[in-house]
This record gives structure tokens, sequence and C-alpha cells, in this order.
């Protein structure tokens, strides 16, 4: 087996969803969380809502094969209001219903920004990707942007590996870098790894087990929705 050989990843969709709704007005900024599972996603996506929900008119839609369970986990932690959150039941491979046949996702997202646009129009989604691999990547037909979610007590080699979550995400968090001491992960050679499959996207390491642990990803998308609101 010859292992020098170029390695390609499919692209991501290249048609957008229309930034405008049909009567003009523009709908709220669309970010993807991905990752593998157990990484923390669910978590630093309650973690975003926490910092977040007092700026913003925001929602959620969260991805699960056969259950809603990473939605329920937000309900308990009173995150947002019930009626912010919804759950998609995918009842396939998780990145199925956020990369090849989106409609179950885009009409959850659609629906939750009906509900709202009379009283507080959304200003930023959340769709929460169930728990995949290293491929996992959202179309552009329905997220704005990607965040992929990777922890360190997955190995300190999973920068290095690559897969277009990791190098084509617009971010890469490396989440519960408070395990590197207990499960001998080398924070700075997951830093290099990651600067060098990355070329140039941004990087954060995080624990949300620190206070305001989630500052750093929570600033992020703070300037993406500027932009978006700018565009």
């Amino acid at each position: 087996m010859h292992l020098d050989h170029a390695v390609t990843y499919p692209h991501r969709h290249t048609h957008s969803a229309a930034p405008r709704r049909a009567d003009g007005s523009r709908r709220a900024l669309r970010i993807g969380l991905g990752g593998p599972v157990g990484s923390g996603k669910t978590a630093t996506v309650a973690a975003l809502c926490r910092a977040l929900r007092a700026e913003y008119s925001m929602a959620v839609v969260t991805n699960d094969i056969y259950t809603r369970e990473d939605a329920e986990f937000l309900l308990r932690e009173a995150v947002l209001p019930p009626e912010r959150i919804a759950a998609v039941e995918t009842g396939a491979c998780p990145h199925t219903a956020i990369r090849d046949d989106i409609s179950a996702n885009l009409e959850a997202v659609e629906e939750l920004e009906d509900a709202f646009r009379e009283q507080a129009p959304l200003d930023l989604v959340l769709v929460e990707s169930g728990g995949d691999n290293l491929t996992a990547t959202f179309s552009r037909g329905l997220v704005d942007a990607q965040i992929f979610v990777i922890d360190v007590a997955g190995g300190d080699d999973i920068p290095r590996k690559g897969g277009p979550g990791v190098t084509t995400a617009d971010l890469l968090v490396v989440n519960k870098t408070d395990l590197a001491p207990y499960v001998g992960s080398d924070l700075d050679r997951m830093a290099r790894d990651a600067a060098e499959q990355r070329a140039g996207l941004p990087v954060v390491f995080q624990s949300l087990r620190e206070e305001d642990g989630v500052h750093t990803v929570a600033r992020w998308v703070r300037e993406r929705i500027a932009a978006w609101v700018a565009a």
C-alpha cells in the first residue's frame, strides 16, 4: 500500500442558503457544531447559550440518531426556554442529516425562525450534529460556519490525523484540556499539528471546567454575528 499519495476530501455543498427571507429581512446566522462522540459538543452548546443568551435572540437544533438526549440535556440545564430548542432524530449516520439530506434540519431551523419572527427575530441558530467521526462536515446549505470539537482524551494524535472536520472547519476547538495530565496528551504537540493541518484557520483550546471556559469561542461567535449583520 502506498501512503505517500495526496489525500483529498469531499467538499461541503457549495450552494448557500439565501441570507435573506422572501420579504427581504435578514435571517439568523447559522453555526454548526460537529465532532466525535463525547468530545463535548453539547456542553459547548450549553456554555455558549449561557454566555450569549442575554445579548442575542438565539435557538438550538440538536441531532441524535434515535433519541432526543442532547435536547433533553439542554432543557434540563435550562440554557434556553424550551420553545427555543428543537430536536431532530436522524435515523441514520449523523453526517447524513447535516451534509447529504439536510431537509429535516433545515425544516427545524426555519420553523424556529418563523416562530420568533414577529416577537424577537433570531440572531443566531446553533445546529449541533450527532456524535460522528473526523469526516463530519455541514452542508453550506444548512449552516454559514462550522465549529469542530475534539477532546484531548481522544488522543493527542487527532489533529495530526486530520480529516475534513479538523482541517476545514471554520473553528477547531480542542476541548477538555484539564484532562491532559491524566491521559498523557501533549497540548503543545496538538497545537503544532493543528496549526500545520489547518493552514491558518483558528484553533481554540478550552476547558469548560474553568470559569468562563467558553470565553474565546463565544468571542469568535460574536465576531461572526457582527460580520453577518454588517455584510
